[in-house]
């Protein structure tokens, strides 16, 4: 990309990531100017806004790309506003751990983002619809969805890991695994007691592959249900998780398919999306794909446990 391309959208959320994120994105709008790129900031209001903001340079000739500076919320607003768009998309990333950075390969450092943005390799990256609301990583309904509505009851800015541990502990001892309806390109596969992934991208929090074989770009989302009724099931299941083992058991059903519904004969099931809560059951989840171009460090892997750990913690 050159100068007389056009201008530089930056979206920054102010709020997001902790104080060392927020210095990679003022280094990176420095380096952009030096090498004469105008660079046009806009501070987010809210999400909502991020989603304007995103909307408006998609359809603006004289925009030449699009920076995201922010958390996966952030980041998924600014994806839906340039869904269709040929514009790309770079993130810096910011929030606790940013679940879509660390797949696409983006470590804490300044340098990657230089490096990713001077080769301009780019990869088409899926949509996931869910109501009508999008989502660039997983959506997960139960015991997922109840952590992340005590978080965000209590969340005042920027979280960190230590905001989870409290609701974690909470939720363990006090969830209620209600029965759920999954329903895979019109074939029902589960119905009754569990935890249920649907995504884009292969590791959640803290790199756990719950998505095991997800590929952002493959036109597919992934499904992972575990068959769950009580804690200490939570708990074997946890154990299988972390040793990379749970999509071959026998108790974890795994698919893929372009439409999911997720349905409930109770109104207890809890749901989130990209960290935020999500849409009441029933659920209708479509994949949008290859929506949004984006830029990607060229044979990157998804980013590790230390990466993740920095980043949270500045």
């Amino acid at each position: 990309m050159k100068p007389d391309d056009g201008y530089i959208s930056y979206i920054v959320n102010p709020k997001s990531g902790a104080s060392s994120s927020k210095l990679t994105g003022r280094q990176f709008t420095e380096h952009l100017i030096k090498k004469g790129f105008e660079v046009r900031s806009n501070l987010t209001t809210s999400l909502d806004n991020a989603c304007e903001l995103a909307t408006d340079a998609a359809v603006d000739y004289d925009c030449a790309m699009v920076v995201a500076v922010g958390g996966d919320g952030t980041v998924r607003e600014i994806a839906h506003g340039l869904e269709g768009s040929d514009k790309p998309l770079l993130i810096v990333p910011c929030g606790t751990e940013n679940l879509l950075a660390n797949e696409l390969g983006f470590d804490e450092k300044l340098k990657t983002i230089v490096r990713t943005f001077e080769a301009g390799y780019i990869r088409a990256l899926d949509l996931g619809s869910a109501n009508g609301k999008c989502f660039t990583s997983i959506a997960g309904f139960g015991f997922d969805g109840q952590v992340v509505k005590r978080v965000s009851r209590q969340r005042k800015g920027h979280i960190d890991y230590s905001d989870y541990f409290w609701p974690i502990w909470r939720t363990f001892w006090n969830y209620k695994f209600g029965p759920m309806k999954v329903e895979v390109d019109g074939e029902e596969i589960f119905d009754g007691p569990g935890l249920v992934f649907v995504g884009n991208i292969s590791r959640y929090a803290l790199g756990l592959q719950i998505l095991h074989y997800a590929d952002f770009s493959d036109g597919l989302l992934d499904v992972c249900i575990y068959k769950c009724a009580s804690q200490v099931h939570l708990v074997k299941h946890s154990v299988m998780t972390i040793l990379k083992q749970h999509a071959a058991s026998g108790d974890v059903i795994y698919r893929q398919g372009k439409k999911i519904t997720v349905s409930s004969s109770t109104a207890d099931i809890e749901t989130e999306i990209d960290g935020d809560p999500g849409p009441s059951l029933p659920v209708q989840i479509k994949v949008i794909p290859q929506a949004v171009n984006c830029l990607v460090p060229e044979g990157a892997k998804p980013a590790g446990i230390r990466t993740r750990i920095i980043r949270a913690i500045g």
